[in-house]
């Protein structure tokens, strides 16, 4: 076959960045809020307001289940996260492509697993008082989702899979070292809420079931369509 160069025409052009908006969003989201919150005249109070205390929620108080996901403690923190959702929750995204509702139900999962992340937090250490912060729950739920996706062949492979196993073995095994050295590239001496992540990978691991049942739209592909760019 002809390419168009071959035929006279001018070549076409691929485009560099071909993820779904929904995650593009989030990774420009991210570091664009954390520019922000260090030019706050009070850092520490912001993060202690809008950060999740896990104290809080042995009180019955659920401030901060969402809103801790737009903070971070440093550049290295919030690039990684960045990294992380666009990488991750690109193949998602297209997974739950249903027109109209799919960006939605995008959105709602990766909130939704963050909640749960810091929840789970919350539960294992009812006594602490430093506020959790950082969108690496759901981050973490984009992996877990993504998990099921990667090497499926357009289908969503179950969680008893022997790669969907192998993966989710090694995602939960960089956490439980973590966990056991407190050695974690880009903390920066700050500890790592490495159990959120754990919580937040198995959410999004088992969640992107029912959540393809409602905002799927088979038969999804997550593959680079031609029409954002790809090669034909």
């Amino acid at each position: 076959m002809a390419s168009p160069a071959d035929m006279g025409g001018a070549p076409q052009r691929e485009r560099i960045f071909n993820a779904p908006w929904p995650p593009l969003l989030i990774a420009a989201l991210l570091p664009a809020l954390f520019f922000l919150q260090i030019r706050h005249p009070d850092e520490a109070g912001l993060i202690y307001r809008y950060g999740f205390l896990p104290s809080d929620l042995a009180a019955g108080r659920v401030d901060g289940l969402i809103t801790h996901m737009f903070l971070h403690g440093s550049w290295a923190h919030v690039g990684m996260n960045a990294v992380g959702a666009l990488a991750f929750g690109a193949p998602v995204a297209r997974w739950l492509g249903r027109p109209r509702v799919g960006a939605l139900g995008f959105f709602a999962f990766y909130l939704l697993c963050g909640a749960i992340a810091a929840g789970g937090y919350g539960l294992l250490h009812p006594d602490s008082s430093a506020p959790l912060i950082g969108a690496s729950g759901g981050v973490f739920a984009l992996i877990g989702g993504a998990t099921r996706l990667m090497g499926s062949r357009g289908r969503l492979a179950p969680p008893w899979a022997r790669p969907v196993l192998m993966a989710s073995a090694a995602w939960i095994g960089v956490n439980l070292f973590i966990g056991l050295t407190g050695f974690a590239p880009g903390a920066e001496g700050a500890s790592v809420a490495w159990e959120a992540h754990i919580i937040g990978f198995v959410a999004g691991l088992l969640l992107i079931g029912p959540w393809t049942a409602m905002f799927g739209a088979p038969p999804s592909r997550i593959d680079s369509p031609a029409g954002l760019g790809d090669a034909p």
